[in-house]
């Protein structure tokens, strides 16, 4: 038992978790995250062996005092329930690959058909597992898809075996990319009659984030480092999809007024206000830091979206990028100029390619809490990080500071991978 549990804990440390361990190339294969992976299940045996060394007791004879499988049976069971379900829930249908992409940076994105009655929230996750890489191995990817769109979307940042196969899977049924386009980009809705060239994938979720709570806030304040902004991305969708959706029932309100609807149109105006009861946010900041400009492909669509269908003015977005020069150094003096002369002129940041301009260096986190404090005072702000631990005490102090030295109230979240 001690011997098999070395070995697990020796392979889930991040040295050789993530194969930064310098060993001989024949050693090679003994790390990475497939043998952290398979190295843990020699738990069941350590529980097997633990249940053999609770019953060869020499102390008592009798069965019933020997309580260690009467300990361990019913959170194995729990155990084995979930997995149960966990593998009838997914595997009844695996899900139609629709698009696929290679951005700059080493990310790739995934569009999949929405399995029926698949339902969820903007933050959550959910398991992805594609059995031509591993038929074991289940992996959590934020969703980056809105509730409201009929596809599912994943962006899967490629840094260890796994989903370095998983890329180059997909790289090998994929058509070159065309004119103009980054990445490998296959068409977007294959036809039902054509055979697909896609590995098959299979997804099992929602599971719960802490992200998904923000409509519970007046005032959000969403960061992601880096591939940490897939959950804030569906977020961004989600509340320009709900604006609209207040729009909708505005218009409808004066054109009708609130008495002067029937049938079927006062049951769909009906839950409409019931869903934008459940939806309290009024204004949202999304800070976006990522190390290289290439990142800015990832979710340029998107973003530019929101730039553009934000009538209300109520989402502010920034995106930032470290591996250039400071704001305010003179190397960057001329690209800020051209930045502001090109967005005043054409409406497009030329860094990020979007209508959202992008800064250079990290933010001043102090200065960004600080104007949030001004421009709500008495407000509760719910600030969803997710990225690298590396933040997340910076974050969570500066929201326990100005809760305490200004009337506005920062409540923390985070969730690290």
């Amino acid at each position: 038992m001690v011997l098999l549990m070395a070995i697990a804990f020796t392979l889930a440390n991040p040295r050789f978790r993530r194969g930064r361990a310098k060993l001989p190339k024949h050693l090679k294969n003994l790390t990475g995250f497939n043998a952290f992976w398979y190295s843990h299940h020699l738990l069941v045996i350590v529980y097997v062996l633990l249940v053999v060394h609770g019953m060869k007791l020499y102390l008592t004879h009798k069965w019933y005092k020997k309580t260690t499988w009467m300990y361990l049976a019913i959170p194995i069971i729990i155990y084995a329930l979930e997995r149960l379900i966990r593998a009838l829930r997914s595997s009844t249908e695996s899900v139609k690959i629709l698009k696929v992409a290679v951005y700059p940076g080493n990310v790739l994105s995934l569009h999949m058909s929405k399995p029926q009655g698949f339902s969820y929230k903007s933050g959550q996750y959910m398991f992805v597992n594609c059995a031509d890489v591993s038929p074991f191995e289940w992996h959590p990817f934020s969703i980056t898809s809105a509730p409201d769109d009929d596809y599912l979307s994943v962006h899967i940042k490629i840094v260890g075996d796994w989903t370095g196969n998983l890329k180059a899977k997909f790289v090998k049924a994929c058509q070159p990319p065309l004119n103009g386009q980054s990445g490998l980009l296959r068409a977007e809705c294959m036809k039902d009659s054509q055979p697909s060239t896609f590995p098959k994938v299979l997804v099992d979720g929602p599971y719960g984030a802490p992200a998904q709570d923000y409509r519970e806030y007046e005032v959000v304040l969403l960061v992601g480092l880096g591939i940490g902004a897939t959950p804030m991305i569906s977020i961004l969708k989600d509340i320009v999809n709900n604006f609209k959706l207040m729009d909708d029932v505005e218009d409808e309100a004066m054109e009708y007024g609130d008495g002067g609807l029937g049938g079927s149109r006062s049951v769909t105006n009906q839950q409409k206000k019931a869903r934008l009861e459940e939806f309290k946010t009024r204004r949202a900041y999304f800070y976006w830091v990522t190390r290289e400009q290439g990142s800015f492909d990832w979710f340029k669509g998107v973003m530019n979206e929101a730039a553009e269908e934000d009538h209300r003015g109520a989402i502010e977005l920034h995106s930032y990028c470290t591996s250039v020069y400071e704001e305010g150094d003179a190397r960057s003096a001329l690209i800020t100029m051209l930045q502001s002369i090109n967005h005043a002129k054409n409406g497009v940041d030329i860094v990020s390619g979007t209508r959202v301009m992008s800064h250079f260096a990290k933010p001043n986190w102090r200065s960004v809490y600080k104007r949030i404090a001004l421009n709500h005072p008495h407000a509760r702000v719910g600030v969803f990080y997710c990225g690298s631990p590396a933040l997340t005490k910076q974050l969570r102090q500066l929201a326990l500071d100005f809760s305490h030295n200004t009337s506005t109230k920062f409540e923390f979240h985070k969730e690290n991978f």
